[in-house]
């Protein structure tokens, strides 16, 4: 009777375990109809349509949330709109699915650049530096946008209550 609970509890352990390595992150491929509706937002950015091509790769992410290549296109398109702060967020989610992503890291560090956020664009730059072995066109264009720096805003300035009465 002894032997039968502890078969019974090794065979659960054997079940448990290979259910958790086989759906180890990275082992499953994304989803085809997430990569189909990427790949028609895309088409669509490219025809000049922005609401229909976010549409589609928002449906892409619904349909497979690991679909790294949909936050990555997502996050382009905040930044196209001026959102970096937004684009940052959806860069950031991208580098959780895979930290060693070097177009996340150079959009990311864009788009912290855009927000004079310098110092931590440059560790980006590193970090891409570090994976890529040669030059790598990542690393180029983010080394490009550190030396240009962030974009010089004004302030608007309102006349004195006075000055507006004349």
């Amino acid at each position: 009777m002894r032997t039968t609970w502890i078969a019974a509890a090794a065979a659960l352990a054997l079940v448990c375990m290979s259910t958790s390595l086989r759906s180890q992150p990275g082992e499953r491929g994304i989803d085809p109809r997430s990569a189909q509706l990427l790949a028609q937002g895309r088409a669509a950015l490219a025809a000049g349509n922005a609401e229909g091509a976010t549409d589609l790769i928002e449906t892409a992410l619904a349909v497979d949330p690991r679909n790294r290549g949909a936050i990555v296109a997502l996050a382009e398109l905040a930044m196209a709109g001026g959102l970096s702060g937004k684009a940052i967020g959806l860069y950031r989610e991208a580098l959780l699915l895979d930290p060693n992503d070097t177009a996340a890291l150079r959009g990311q560090g864009e788009a912290l650049v855009a927000k004079g956020a310098v110092k931590r664009a440059g560790e980006n730059l590193a970090k891409i530096k570090t994976l890529c072995k040669a030059d790598c066109a990542d690393a180029t264009t983010l080394a490009a946008a550190l030396a240009k720096g962030p974009p010089v805003t004004t302030a608007q300035v309102t006349p004195p209550a006075s000055a507006a009465k004349e």
